[in-house]
């Protein structure tokens, strides 16, 4: 399942408020951490083909990260139908996984 790149907030208002779950990774370019767990995201985003992935750059879509409450990255939200279900902070490739696995049923 291809991961999508949020450019402004009606894209991500509109996408969280769907019906499959939905898994953002907040990221930014300098951000070594970032980088290091992006790999694993991708490989989260084609093992639930169900899912929907997405990744905001924090730095190109400032007015998303700050809806959001997002003060450290990488943060990943995980919503429902609109609702957050689940926040999962810093590179923890474990804890997302087991995030993911818990609402994707």
């Amino acid at each position: 399942m291809p991961i999508t790149e949020i450019k402004s907030a009606q894209t991500f208002n509109d996408t969280i408020k769907g019906d499959k779950l939905v898994v953002v990774d907040f990221f930014a370019t300098w951000c070594g951490p970032c980088r290091m767990i992006a790999p694993k995201f991708h490989d989260l985003a084609n093992e639930f083909p169900d899912a929907v992935f997405l990744k905001v750059d924090v730095d190109e879509v400032p007015d998303v990260a700050s809806q959001c409450g997002i003060s450290a990255m990488p943060t990943f939200h995980l919503y429902k139908r609109g609702e957050k279900v689940a926040e999962v902070v810093g590179a923890d490739a474990k804890a997302l996984r087991e995030a993911v696995e818990a609402n994707a049923k």
